[in-house]
């Protein structure tokens, strides 16, 4: 469905709003084949996948290489420009992530979930497929691959529409995936790119009521909200991350500088890194100075209230005042917002205010304080004494993930592939009615 399907011309944007429907149509019909596949033919087709990908390495990173030369011309901000580009060993690790999810169990395998009601009808809820999972999301292009691995994993076509920024990447990858999903003997329609990067196109994805049926976004906050408002199918809404640690005064020093430099700087261009620094009044004067300076060294740019100013200046340690906007910033990239508070209370309350649901942390030995903040917190994920950084499908045991869901219905927190299932109930009987009696005859 390139511009050859219309010629030489470039097609007009009614003329590919027709072809997109076509395509989704063919998934939605692909959708059906792929529900009846057994688990060993699911399989089959992520192995193959992962070998796919590897072996088309250069081809995936010469696509990835006109992309990040396109993005030079335009201006791509830092962080975006981290999150688009892919090396080997961002391939290596696609590749690995779709081989996780083969020994992950089957989300459609039936739980056991049944019971006889006194009439004798034998009642049973078993899992099934979503259908087709429209997946809309930026710059990262490793998303292409998890995204379909995770929904061919439990049972579901895909569509994937990235950002324009990566759509040499992301059609390459998706290219790979196609290779490997007919290695597999299922149709690659299962798992497709939308072929061109209109954003009004992005609308015919999220409004394909009855060819789509879950659409999920993966981005900052406009694009959430664009898919949110614009949606008339269901959406799994991915939430931004404006992420929390609390250090207490029962904690330990070594442990926390450890926990807040990861948090912050080990990819500070997603969702699960850390933004905002809350410490204990009592321990801000000895140990805030040894965290200030490591995240100096880690080349982090440090903003904060005006008694951690006064505490970190007074050590020679950089800092800029912070403005309300910066409690309330998601920033992804090496900024990191510093506050003192009086205790437990305090942060909680901060958390309450300025968090977003996602990832929220806190350092201390003190038990008791420890279990009383992760009950309060209310957030996708809470960790006492580890890095934000482990919210994640990978680390959770997932393979990959989605997306990091902040709502509370079907699915919250990283979405794996036992969040992509529905369910129905099947009803087995022996000739039970309910309304009909034979006085009535």
């Amino acid at each position: 469905m390139d511009r050859s399907a219309f010629g030489e011309a470039e097609p007009s944007l009614e003329e590919k709003r027709e072809a997109l429907l076509a395509l989704l149509r063919e998934v939605k019909a692909t959708s059906a084949v792929l529900a009846r596949a057994d688990h060993a033919t699911r399989q089959r087709a992520l192995a193959a996948m992962a070998d796919a990908l590897e072996a088309d390495r250069d081809e995936i990173l010469a696509a990835n290489a006109e992309d990040l030369r396109l993005a030079e011309e335009t201006g791509l901000d830092a962080p975006r420009k981290e999150r688009l580009t892919l090396n080997p060993g961002r391939i290596r690790a696609m590749a690995d992530g779709l081989r996780a999810l083969v020994d992950l169990p089957d989300p459609l395998a039936p739980r056991g979930e049944m019971w006889t009601r006194p009439n004798g009808l034998l009642i049973e809820r078993v899992p099934v497929p979503l259908g087709v999972i429209a997946i809309i999301y930026e710059s990262r292009p490793n998303v292409t691959a998890d995204a379909a691995g995770l929904a061919i994993k439990s049972g579901s076509a895909v569509v994937l529409r990235g950002g324009r920024e990566a759509h040499h990447s992301n059609a390459a990858i998706a290219a790979s995936l196609q290779k490997g999903l007919r290695a597999a003997g299922l149709p690659e329609k299962t798992a497709v790119v939308v072929p061109w990067t209109d954003r009004e196109l992005v609308e015919v994805v999220l409004t394909a009521r009855g060819l789509v049926d879950l659409a999920i976004p993966r981005g900052g906050h406009g694009l959430i909200q664009y898919v949110v408002r614009t949606a008339q199918v269901p959406t799994l809404e991915t939430g931004v991350g404006n992420n929390h640690l609390f250090v207490d005064r029962s904690a330990d020093f070594a442990k926390a500088t450890r926990i807040v430099v990861d948090a912050k700087t080990d990819r500070p261009a997603v969702c699960n890194a850390l933004e905002t620094l809350l410490v204990h009044r009592e321990i801000a004067e000895a140990w805030l100075p040894e965290a200030g300076r490591a995240l100096v060294d880690a080349g982090v740019e440090l903003r904060g209230c005006p008694e951690s100013v006064r505490i970190l200046r007074a050590h020679g340690i950089p800092v800029r005042e912070a403005t309300e906007e910066d409690w309330e910033t998601e920033y992804l990239d090496l900024i990191l917002a510093v506050r003192v508070v009086g205790g437990l209370d305090e942060a909680l309350a901060h958390i309450a205010r300025y968090g977003t649901g996602h990832s929220e942390a806190i350092v201390a030995e003190d038990r008791e304080t420890a279990e009383a903040f992760l009950a309060a917190v209310d957030a996708a994920a809470v960790y006492h004494n580890a890095s934000t950084r482990f919210t994640d499908g990978g680390e959770f045991g997932f393979g990959a993930e989605m997306g990091i869901s902040t709502q509370k219905l079907h699915a919250r927190g990283p979405v794996g592939p036992r969040e992509l299932v529905s369910y129905k109930y099947v009803v087995r009987g022996n000739g039970q009615v309910r309304g009909f009696r034979a006085q009535d005859r």
